[in-house]
């Protein structure tokens, strides 16, 4: 019975770690964050260490800046794409199969 409680107590604890991840991961999604990158969206210069980082930790959220009208506009230019493939970040193809690329 003391390893079935233990287990119980670990698989709780690991429940609340992830549970705990995905809050903070969700929280993080701010496209302030990216502004290290607009220099090189707007112009041929190469993206700096700092947007590629930041645009790597904003990956999960691209979608969700596709999906506002406001947002959009920006993360969709040439210029964005330019500098997400850059930095190795792979721009969601699938969104643009269900959503367009305007």
């Amino acid at each position: 019975m003391k390893g079935a409680s233990k287990l119980v107590l670990v698989m709780t604890v690991i429940v609340l770690l992830l549970a705990d991840a995905h809050i903070s991961l969700a929280a993080t999604c701010s496209p302030v964050q990216l502004s290290p990158c607009l220099g090189a969206i707007r112009s041929s210069s190469p993206p700096s260490k700092l947007c590629c980082s930041k645009i790597k930790q904003q990956k999960p959220c691209l979608c969700q800046y596709l999906k506002n009208p406001t947002l959009k506009k920006y993360v969709n230019s040439p210029g964005a794409k330019k500098v997400a493939r850059s930095c190795g970040v792979p721009y969601p193809s699938h969104f643009l199969d269900v959503y367009g690329d305007d």
